[in-house]
């Protein structure tokens, strides 16, 4: 049997909202028509998906497993249609997505000399859209931090990168050359909703703000909401009058890896990898102040 991925788009609404009424208008089609698709549905998958009742809609075991899988399913399906038009257009391009700090440069140079005719295009992602923009086609490739949902992908380690703290420029420990992990006791963290994914093995409070992006973490540091942690490649990166960088050797270093989808089968892919592979100790290396001096501007990025 062959899953219709029109009935698992209108599950996935169904399921997001947990209303029928509003999944049928966001797929603007009618209410009784949407009923019908996810009976049929059911039957074909020969268990109830969702329960109703007049307390509402909630979704069964059975629902809660297909809402996991059916995501990457249906990003692949966008994300062929995707690549199919580029190829009708007559276009050898590849996407490669990167997190802040992460030289991509060597690599690119490195698979321009087999492929001179593919446009490498960049863009920079963050954190909470790193895998859903790999399902959905919008990268090709990412060079990724852990942690990665990595339901639907292929993902290979490529170097880990020491940590520092960030701190606002007059706190206590601000200007030293390093400091222990110890040393932060206490301190509210900056972090992003999921706190488990925080390197520190010791509890902090949290901070009351929801931070992504590196800019925002900044900003919300320089105004004493709190403390954060970022890659050591931010200080060669990123610059804030209001904020200091203190190196923390033994906090978890952070580990940057190469993702793609599990559907993705390409051989520009597959020689890309290679070349990310091949580069990744100059990669890990601009992360270093004079390393990155050596070979250019300090702040490009």
């Amino acid at each position: 049997m062959d899953l219709d991925l029109r009935k698992l788009r209108y599950f996935a609404a169904v399921a997001d909202k947990l209303h029928f009424g509003r999944a049928a208008e966001e797929l603007h089609i009618a209410q009784p028509v949407l009923s019908r698709q996810i009976r049929a549905l059911e039957k074909e998958l020969g268990t109830p998906l969702l329960t109703r009742d007049s307390h509402g809609v909630a979704l069964t075991d059975a629902g809660r497993q297909l809402l996991t899988d059916v995501g990457p399913l249906l990003a692949s399906a966008h994300a062929v249609r995707r690549r199919v038009t580029v190829a009708a257009n007559g276009r050898r391009r590849l996407m490669v997505g990167f997190r802040a700090g992460i030289a991509v440069t060597p690599a690119v140079r490195q698979f321009a000399i087999r492929h001179p005719d593919v446009l490498v295009d960049l863009r920079r992602i963050e954190g909470d859209d790193q895998a859903a923009m790999l399902l959905d086609g919008r990268i090709d490739v990412g060079y990724v931090r852990l942690p990665i949902d990595e339901a639907g992908l292929r993902v290979s380690p490529l170097y880990t990168e020491p940590r520092v703290a960030v701190l606002p420029a007059g706190h206590r420990l601000a200007g030293k050359e390093q400091i222990a992990e110890a040393d932060l006791a206490g301190e509210p963290v900056l972090w992003p909703a999921d706190t488990s994914t925080q390197p520190t093995k010791r509890p902090h409070p949290d901070a009351g703000y929801q931070v992504w992006g590196v800019d925002e973490t900044l900003e919300h540091v320089a105004a004493g909401r709190g403390i954060s942690f970022l890659a050591r490649s931010a200080t060669v990166f990123y610059s804030h009058p209001e904020v200091s960088y203190v190196p923390i050797p033994d906090l978890a270093p952070d580990q940057v890896c190469l993702a793609v989808a599990e559907s993705r089968t390409s051989p520009l892919v597959d020689d890309f990898l290679s070349a990310a592979q091949a580069t990744s100790e100059i990669t890990a290396e601009c992360g270093n102040y004079e390393m990155w001096q050596l070979g250019g501007d300090a702040g490009a990025q």
